[in-house]
């Protein structure tokens, strides 16, 4: 275990080393989600609610949305591809750890890291210029953040499938760029998995994608009760074990027929 934790600590590090892309990040987001509040602010208009959610909440919803990807966000699929294209993977398989875990502990300082120096004073700027509504309810910030994680842990394990698929595709850049269009839409990142039609809601109850945005989102601004926070939870939790079988399979059945690229 020290080892992938070393794996956090480098990766942290190795970010760190370039924290100014993550402050001009800040203001990107930033203008993203003052986007979507004034489009939101127009699409309310007059109603006290749609949904369910007032303004605020859809306010605060789009807020924790785009800075909790931050968090659960990284590149690793293209990571993977790129050292199998290169080669650099049948180097990766000899050490003594698991490339899989070690991709995920990279993520994971990854995202450590853009928490701390990105979605934390992120929102506390956004705070200031958008009306949020933050809980004082501590059990909402406990299931928050336990949802958070189980989100990563989704997103990553989406981005180890969508990784391995280069052993048999060779180039999946495609793909990796579908995967991300999907994600972003279907996780309720842009809207609300609520304000899908029912039909659509029906069909993505048996997707992971809404415990990667919509989960986290919802239980922050407080739109799920205690109860269906705890059931959206325990969901995120079966998709992360679910997800877990299609990995080692594929995982297995790539190391066989193993071809390096220029290597």
């Amino acid at each position: 275990m020290d080892k992938y934790i070393e794996m956090i600590r480098i990766r942290f590090l190795m970010m760190l080393a370039y924290r100014t892309n993550y402050y001009t990040g800040i203001l990107i987001y930033s203008i993203n989600i003052g986007a979507y509040y004034f489009l939101w602010s127009a699409i309310y208009g007059e109603k006290d609610a749609i949904e369910g959610m007032s303004v605020i909440q859809m306010s605060t919803y789009v807020a924790v949305a785009w800075m909790a990807r931050a968090f659960y966000f990284n590149n690793i699929d293209r990571e993977m591809a790129a050292e199998i294209k290169e080669g650099k993977v049948a180097v990766e398989l000899i050490r003594p750890y698991n490339y899989l875990g070690m991709k995920t502990m990279q993520g994971l300082g990854e995202g450590i890291f853009r928490l701390f120096f990105f979605s934390v004073p992120g929102m506390a700027i956004v705070s200031f210029i958008f009306p949020l509504q933050f809980s004082a309810d501590w059990t909402t910030w406990l299931f928050f953040a336990v949802s958070i994680l189980l989100s990563f842990l989704i997103n990553t394990q989406i981005n180890l499938l969508t990784g391995i698929t280069t052993f048999f595709l060779y180039n999946n850049t495609g793909l990796i760029r579908a995967k991300r269009v999907v994600i972003d839409l279907f996780s309720g990142l842009l809207i609300p998995i609520s304000f899908f039609p029912v039909w659509a809601q029906d069909i993505l109850r048996f997707l992971p994608f809404q415990g990667i945005s919509y989960v986290p989102s919802m239980i922050f601004t407080n739109s799920f009760s205690n109860n269906e926070a705890i059931q959206a939870i325990i969901m995120q939790g079966v998709w992360v074990l679910i997800l877990i079988m299609p990995i080692q399979v594929l995982w297995i059945i790539a190391k066989k027929q193993l071809i390096i690229q220029g290597g």
